[in-house]
């Protein structure tokens, strides 16, 4: 579970107003880089901070982030906003499930967080954060029923090594392949995926609220 906690110094009016210039003078960051699992293009960390540095710095408002002691198999990442004519800050605490238990997870998930963290503190970057079922006016459990035995149950498993072959390795996750009701090819995840909704959600993955799953097509 993706948990964050905002903090700031008793008076925050000064850098209020700097960031209310620092906003002005925003531009959209580039979206520079490309997701390989559903191919669609985001902005990099490096694009983040190019897109606000400037604006910043014209405020006099200092930038830092840094990693703090989380649960085991979290990462902690506070962003922090200084003031620097005022000294007023405020800063970001956001935790987050690690991918792998390894350099290279820590590593992705130091990314994520730099990325995502600065962006929302400076309030860059808007991004829908939900999955199907939040979206989806809520009915009555016999609704749901009644959709749950009127839709065609998928097929078992089918081999398609090259098609998982391609997904992120995240620990305690297992994939497979199954045919829809539409006949297409599709690939759930199962296992471990209490805390690992972001790293499924950026493999393209979305949560069915019916029958309790995360999937994707294939292609």
């Amino acid at each position: 579970m993706l948990t964050s906690e905002i903090l700031s110094s008793p008076e925050i009016a000064e850098l209020a107003k700097a960031m209310v210039r620092v906003q002005q003078a925003l531009t959209p960051a580039c979206k520079d880089a490309e997701n390989p699992f559903v191919k669609n293009r985001y902005a990099s960390l490096n694009s983040v901070i190019e897109a606000c540095r400037d604006a910043l710095i014209a405020q006099s408002i200092w930038v830092a982030q840094y990693p703090v002691a989380a649960e085991a198999g979290h990462l902690g990442l506070v962003t922090k906003l200084v003031h620097g004519d005022s000294g007023q800050w405020q800063s970001s605490l956001m935790v987050m499930p690690l991918p792998k238990i390894d350099p290279q997870g820590y590593g992705s998930a130091l990314t994520y967080a730099r990325r995502y963290g600065l962006a929302t503190l400076v309030g860059m970057v808007s991004e829908a954060d939900d999955d199907a079922e939040a979206a989806t006016p809520q009915r009555g459990k016999s609704s749901r029923a009644a959709e749950r035995r009127n839709s065609p149950p998928p097929t078992p498993p089918t081999q398609s090594t090259d098609v998982l072959a391609g997904l992120p390795k995240i620990d305690g996750i297992n994939y497979q392949t199954v045919t829809a009701g539409n006949g297409k090819l599709c690939i759930t995840a199962s296992g471990n995926v209490r805390d690992k909704r972001p790293f499924l959600q950026e493999a393209g993955f979305r949560w069915d609220g019916n029958r309790k799953l995360w999937w994707r097509y294939a292609a």
